[in-house]
């Protein structure tokens, strides 16, 4: 179950960006529009599409897991109708950042094969990850006088954690596939 990708460390990195800008917009509007279960209306619903930013941090490298992390938390927020600036463009747009920037620090699969033990290390990243995540902005929403922190720690876990834990493991070599089928001569992470 080992699967090396045509990633290299040299080249071109407009593809990764791109395609980080172009994932960031696609999960911020599925976070606003397919999300089925609202936690919390209006503040908290189940993100099932929580894995793209550690997804793409590690298929694309750090700085695009952040991009879309990132970006797509601001895009969420201005097409949920939630955008707070100080919470949404500081804590949360951060620490969202983080959940695809780590993973994309820490996994490179140009440089390691991605095999059982190193989807097992993505998913207990993903955990902690995704609990600094939930610990930092369920603590912004508790100062901002939104919702109170363990009530936020446990519904943003439910939203975020669980869909980074299985989803990004369960995709990364599938992803890898794609990948190397849409840009056969390999690419820059980025």
């Amino acid at each position: 179950m080992q699967e090396r990708s045509l990633i290299r460390s040299e080249g071109n990195t407009l593809f990764p960006l791109v395609l980080s800008i172009v994932a960031a917009a696609a999960t911020g509007v599925l976070w606003a529009y397919a999300n089925p279960i609202q936690l919390v209306p209006g503040v908290i619903q189940w993100r099932i599409f929580a894995f793209l930013p550690p997804l793409v941090g590690i298929l694309l490298g750090w700085r695009s897991g952040f991009i879309c992390g990132y970006l797509g938390t601001v895009v969420w927020s201005l097409l949920a109708g939630t955008f707070i600036p100080a919470h949404s463009l500081i804590v949360d747009g951060i620490m969202v950042g983080l959940t695809g920037l780590i993973p994309g620090l820490l996994f490179d699969p140009s440089k390691t094969a991605v095999d059982r033990k190193a989807l097992m290390k993505i998913a207990a990243t993903c955990l902690i990850v995704g609990l600094l995540m939930v610990l930092a902005v369920s603590a912004s929403l508790a100062y901002l006088g939104i919702f109170p922190f363990w009530w936020a720690v446990g519904y943003l876990g439910l939203s975020d954690i669980v869909p980074m834990l299985v989803g990004t493991p369960l995709l990364v070599i599938p992803a890898l596939k794609i990948l190397k089928s849409a840009h056969p001569s390999g690419f820059t992470r980025f």
